[in-house]
């Protein structure tokens, strides 16, 4: 059976997302994500520390910093600052979201979510489930 044209876009973007996500400095997790709307790519980000800070991710034990942003919220921050707007887009992650970020992909107006893993906390799915976001889940292997 072959599989639907939306499948086939989905998959294509978080292999990109995957790619995007090996950027990332950080060492313990390499997370990246796209912004698609009106079937174009409006933004894109990669966990990482803060502009101006040094791109080293994890502390002395190994342990993530504070302060590393998540893609998610990269990629909705680099909206924030162009004329485009989030509003009714789709975000593929390769990494469902944490709690905070479900908030800001919420608040940001982002209508659909494609993820290839999921997070050890599935709260921030269960509340974008809750806000009406349609969640979609293709496992690493179906990339």
């Amino acid at each position: 059976m072959k599989e639907s044209k939306q499948r086939q876009y989905d998959i294509a973007y978080l292999r990109m997302a995957t790619e995007w996500g090996k950027l990332s400095y950080c060492k313990r997790k390499q997370v990246g994500a796209l912004i698609v709307k009106d079937k174009m790519i409006i933004s894109d980000g990669y966990n990482g520390t803060p502009s101006g800070f040094e791109n080293i991710c994890e502390d002395e034990e190994g342990l993530t910093k504070w302060y590393v942003l998540h893609a998610e919220a990269n990629a909705i921050l680099k909206v924030a600052s162009s004329t485009q707007s989030c509003k009714g887009a789709t975000l593929y992650i390769t990494l469902s979201p944490c709690k905070e970020c479900s908030k800001l992909i919420h608040q940001a107006g982002i209508t659909r979510l494609v993820y290839s893993r999921g997070y050890k906390d599935d709260s921030g799915i269960k509340f974008l489930e809750k806000a009406g976001v349609s969640i979609m889940h293709i496992p690493e292997e179906a990339l």
